[in-house]
């Protein structure tokens, strides 16, 4: 005998727990599964906590702006603290070429109702305090955008979701999807199956393995980043501050920080050259890349004390841009991954417009901007130009 339940969410991630919590909002009977051991424990723990709208991309500046309003709003609607600060985003400026391409990104930004604006070097001097002098051009700054805990928000969809019934079960791998023809009908699992007209992937890393069982071959490409933390400190700091110079070292593209609602600096950056796969292990030149980096940019930091690194997983498709939408020629499969590193801020926007379009038949925002992240675009197209 079969389980059977509305909609079956695979992940208990970013993406799959809020995705969970707007399903069992409007009524329906969810099952979520995950193959570890709680929620969160993927990639949403390795997070380190940005959410942001200013974003290029009309689609992930619209998502964004949807999971800011749900973060921002969280306390006060179900009364639990995620940590949430709105301290906003800035991106400095020490080069014409970096000024040049914020620049260029305003006008979109602003056809989206960004509030963002460029600033004069003293400007963001004021906006983060002890910024390195030197060179500063200015640079752009988002004061609506902010942090949150990802540890915090897991535990706090999870429980929203329970409590309106959802059903978690961890530890649980799937194995297969039901189908007839080309129809999902529920999963198989190496613990039971499960019934369901609605299946939705938010699997993470492991996403294109589930895409596999429907016969959809959607590339998604893990990649590894390191991260870490310090020891709290005074709140001096507002903004999350994204780098984006090469550093003399040349390893990375760019390096982003910010102090947390608990005094501690978080940072992270990307390489240069990507570390394909799924190894986690922390490597030895991530923390004297990131400490010259820090005190470049802000000499105060100095004397800061680490408390630990962690690398966590970038599911990357070819184009850089997430896969979000109703999958093409199967019934009843929805799709929301591949989301470059950026799943935790974008999850809850991205959560909001699957459970729209599992509910209501269209997204919760326009859906001509949703479709620039259409899982029926060509992506293999794009990973064979990424490969020339």
């Amino acid at each position: 005998m079969h389980s059977q339940f509305d909609a079956i969410v695979i992940g208990a991630g970013s993406v799959g727990n809020p995705t969970a919590y707007f399903l069992a909002r409007e009524g329906l009977r969810v099952l979520v599964l995950d193959e570890l051991a709680s929620s969160g424990q993927g990639q949403n723990k390795a997070a380190i906590g940005g959410v942001r709208a200013t974003h290029s991309d009309p689609a992930k500046i619209r998502l964004g702006q949807q999971s800011l309003e749900i973060f921002s709003q969280w306390k006060e609607q179900t009364g639990t603290d995620i940590g949430w600060k709105k301290g906003g985003y800035c991106f400095p400026a020490y080069d014409e070429k970096v000024e040049s391409t914020l620049h260029k990104l305003l006008p979109t930004q602003h056809a989206y109702h960004l509030n963002i604006d460029w600033m004069d070097d003293v400007g963001i001097r004021r906006v983060v305090p002890g910024i390195n002098p030197e060179g500063l051009r200015g640079g752009t700054y988002s004061p609506e955008d902010g942090q949150v805990s990802p540890l915090k928000a897991a535990v706090s969809f999870t429980n929203e979701s329970v409590r309106r019934h959802a059903e978690y079960r961890y530890r649980e791998s799937v194995t297969a999807l039901r189908m007839e023809d080309h129809t999902v009908t529920g999963v198989t699992t190496d613990h039971g199956e499960y019934d369901a007209p609605i299946v939705i992937n938010t699997a993470g890393a492991h996403a294109s393995r589930i895409c596999q069982m429907a016969g959809l071959d959607i590339p998604i490409l893990p990649d590894s980043h390191e991260a870490g933390i310090s020891a709290p400190v005074q709140q001096f700091l507002d903004p999350l501050v994204v780098d984006l110079r090469p550093g003399p070292e040349g390893k990375t593209i760019n390096f982003y920080f910010g102090q947390d609602a608990d005094g501690q600096i978080i940072f992270c950056y990307t390489p240069k050259v990507p570390f394909s796969g799924e190894n986690r292990t922390s490597t030895f030149e991530f923390m004297p890349i990131v400490a010259a980096r820090l005190v470049n940019l802000i000499p105060r930091l100095k004397n800061l004390t680490i408390r630990r690194v962690w690398r966590g997983l970038y599911p990357m498709t070819p184009d850089g841009n997430p896969v979000v939408g109703k999958a093409p020629g199967v019934e009843g499969l929805l799709l929301g991954i591949g989301m470059c590193g950026q799943g935790f801020m974008l999850g809850p926007g991205v959560a909001l417009n699957l459970a729209s379009l599992a509910i209501h038949g269209k997204p919760a925002m326009e859906a001509d901007v949703l479709a620039l992240l259409s899982p029926a675009r060509d992506l293999r197209r794009s990973l064979s130009e990424t490969l020339k």
